[in-house]
Formats: structure tokens, C-alpha cells, sequence
């Protein structure tokens, strides 16, 4: 009785998602075109992309424009400066099609691509998430959430959270000050832009824990070794850092 009941569930999931198709077609994440399944890209964007391989640096994930014979090894930034983080790991280069897709859902309102961007992420940060207790949103000043109504960030979080039974605390970390966007400046400009921009939330039950942090994109992880810096001061045992995507060195691939 059970087996039939759950084939005619099975049956009545496949014929809702057949007419939901008919009347909106799935989309390409990338650039909206009609697919044939939810959560794919189109042929066109797919050739677009580049996800991340080895080789990269085991620290903060850059890739390296030519082969490296050791499979642990850092960029040059990371040699002479190591993040707070211990380890950084995206799914794909923000260029191209890779850029296009953090901009619509960030900007865009595309917030029905979380749940499959996060199946992205759980797939490229396997190796992060079998070493934490737990996952932590990189945070949205107030003024900007307001404006924006959503944190992408803890979009993907929750989505990894429930996927993975992860405990998700999305107010983990709070940021302080509505900096200047980051756009245009170096590296040191970075680091000092985000300088006493995250605080943890003293409510939140870190002391001990192996943190995942979750952010869209990394250019210089000055966001991401500001926040791992707070939780590490928190009482985080280690902060591991899982991206959408990772800016690549200027002149890269």
C-alpha cells in the first residue's frame, strides 16, 4: 500500500513539473534562456564557464596559469601574508558567464538560483565541509540589506545548511560599518577598508567550533580574513571559507 501510494506521489511530482515547464520553461542561470532542466546552464554559457580545478593555492584558491608538480602549494600572496582562514575553496572564475551569474543574484532578484548554486558549492567544498560544525554567513551592512531586502551570502547558506545538516548561524557575524565597495582598489586598500568591519554576535555559540564561512566572491579574501579574524577571536577553533567565485589573478586566463 505504502510503495503504491509513494509512486502515485512520485507520479503527480512528475506530471506538476511537466505542465509547470509548459507554462514557464527552466532557464539558464546564466543568461535566462529556455533549458530543459532547472539549475543547468544553456550549451552557450556552459562554454563560458570555468570552473575551478587544481591547480590553485591551497590557502585562498587562486588559480595558477601554469601546471604545479606539488599538490599543496600556496600563491605568493599567501607565502608572505597567510589569510586568518585556513583553507578557501570556489566553484567557478567570476569572468564571463561565472561573472554574470553573481550579478544576477545579487542584483537581479534571482534568488531561485540559491538552492542550485548552493548544490555547486557543497559539491566543490566537500573536502571544507567534512571538517566543520558549523556554517556562518558573510554579512550585510543594515543599509544595504534594506535596499537589497536579501543577503545572497545567507541564501547559500541556508540552502548548504539544510542540505548537509549544518547547523546555519546566520547572525554569527555582524558588520559594523557600511564600507566603501571595494571595487577598484589593491590589496592593501582592501584589508584597510574592511579593518574593524565584522564583530561576532555575542549570542552566537562559537568557542571550539570549526566555522564554514560562506561569501559570493573572493578577489583579495581581505572580506574573508576580516571575518575569519572575528571568529577566531570569538573562540573559533578554524575558519574554513567556501565561495561562489574567485577572482583571478589580472592578465589570468
Amino acid at each position: 500500500m505504502h510503495t503504491v501510494l509513494h509512486t502515485a506521489a512520485d507520479v503527480t511530482r512528475r506530471v506538476g513539473r511537466g505542465v509547470l515547464d509548459v507554462l514557464l520553461p527552466p532557464q539558464c542561470l546564466a543568461c535566462d534562456a529556455a533549458i530543459d532542466q532547472p539549475g543547468n546552464l544553456c550549451a552557450t554559457c556552459f562554454g563560458k564557464f570555468t570552473f575551478l580545478t587544481r591547480p590553485y593555492c591551497q590557502v585562498c584558491c587562486l588559480p595558477f596559469e601554469a601546471a604545479v608538480i606539488e599538490d599543496e602549494v600556496m600563491c605568493g600572496a599567501c607565502m608572505k601574508d597567510r589569510p586568518a582562514f585556513n583553507r578557501a575553496r570556489a566553484v567557478f572564475s567570476y569572468r564571463d558567464s561565472g561573472r554574470t551569474l553573481v550579478l544576477k543574484l545579487k542584483h537581479a532578484d534571482r534568488t531561485d538560483a540559491a538552492a542550485h548554486l548552493a548544490g555547486w558549492m557543497q559539491r566543490a567544498g566537500a573536502e571544507l565541509l567534512a571538517d566543520i560544525d558549523c556554517i556562518v554567513p558573510v554579512p550585510l551592512h543594515w543599509r544595504r540589506l534594506w535596499m537589497r531586502t536579501y543577503n545572497q551570502s545567507a541564501l547559500l547558506a541556508n540552502v548548504l545548511g539544510r542540505s548537509t545538516h549544518k547547523s546555519v548561524i546566520a547572525d554569527g557575524l555582524i558588520r559594523t560599518r557600511a564600507t566603501p565597495s571595494q571595487g577598484g582598489l589593491d590589496r592593501v586598500q582592501r584589508r584597510r577598508n574592511v579593518i574593524g568591519a565584522f564583530k561576532t554576535n555575542p549570542n552566537a555559540d562559537l568557542k571550539g567550533k570549526a566555522v564554514l564561512l560562506i561569501d559570493d566572491v573572493m578577489t583579495t579574501a581581505a572580506t574573508a580574513d576580516a571575518c575569519s579574524r572575528a571568529l577566531l577571536r570569538a573562540g573559533a577553533r578554524q575558519v574554513e571559507v567556501l565561495l561562489l567565485a574567485r577572482v583571478p589573478a589580472p592578465g589570468s586566463f
